[in-house]
């Protein structure tokens, strides 16, 4: 609970308490289970009792808390069925990117994509759960971005927090695997060339080699 951010009295409250709790829950410090006390949470975060109700209710609608009856409010549990259906979208939307990708922006991709290839090798070395989650994400957005459809990234945009949510889980308990930025940098170098049909293969199969190593640790 020591990991929740302080809250500023603003305007739009709900939201401020709302992203604390949900980062909180993403990047691990409250975990599956964990019984959330509305008073308690209030008191941590310097708000009245009633934002903390109705961000809350947002979580629960997003999947992220859940009623347990007598017991209140507990954040969710992982379910690897779940996680599978997210990693399907995923490698199906991630292939279709990597195709426009590699039509439409092969040079940016050459460009920018080597820094966020370097970036997630340095935090694997590190072992910096939280910071190579991110980094993934953050590959994973620019092939959407160069795709240049819109609808890409407002598909999975609401589960980005999910995917993380797991990333991190899955992380915490196993080693890296290296091999992950070996598959990015496979998918640049083919959007790079403006090889659209390697680039979708290749993105798929990413996707569903990530489903294959972190599922099967959910179950």
């Amino acid at each position: 609970m020591s990991a929740l951010k302080p809250v500023a009295v603003q305007p739009d409250l709900v939201n401020q308490v709302y992203v604390s709790l949900r980062d909180a829950i993403c990047e691990g410090h409250l975990k599956p289970g964990e019984r959330l006390n509305q008073d308690q949470l209030a008191g941590r975060l310097h708000v009245s009792r009633q934002p903390v109700v109705q961000a809350i209710q947002l979580l629960k609608s997003q999947g992220f808390v859940r009623d347990t009856g007598r017991r209140g409010v507990e954040i969710a549990p992982l379910s690897a069925a779940e996680a599978l259906h997210l990693y399907q979208i995923r490698a199906a939307l991630d292939g279709l990117a990597a195709r426009e990708a590699a039509r439409l922006n092969p040079g940016l991709a050459r460009i920018e994509g080597q820094a966020l290839i370097d970036r997630g090798r340095l935090c694997s070395q590190k072992g910096d759960v939280l910071e190579l989650a991110r980094a993934d994400m953050a590959f994973h957005q620019l092939v959407y971005r160069l795709s240049e459809n819109p609808l890409i990234n407002a598909t999975i945009a609401p589960h980005w927090h999910h995917l993380l949510r797991i990333m991190v889980v899955v992380l915490k308990n196993v080693p890296p695997v290296l091999a992950v930025w070996d598959e990015h940098a496979a998918i640049l170098q083919a959007i790079s060339q403006g090889d659209g049909v390697e680039a979708e293969r290749l993105a798929r199969r990413h996707g569903e080699q990530a489903a294959q190593r972190i599922v099967p640790r959910l179950s």
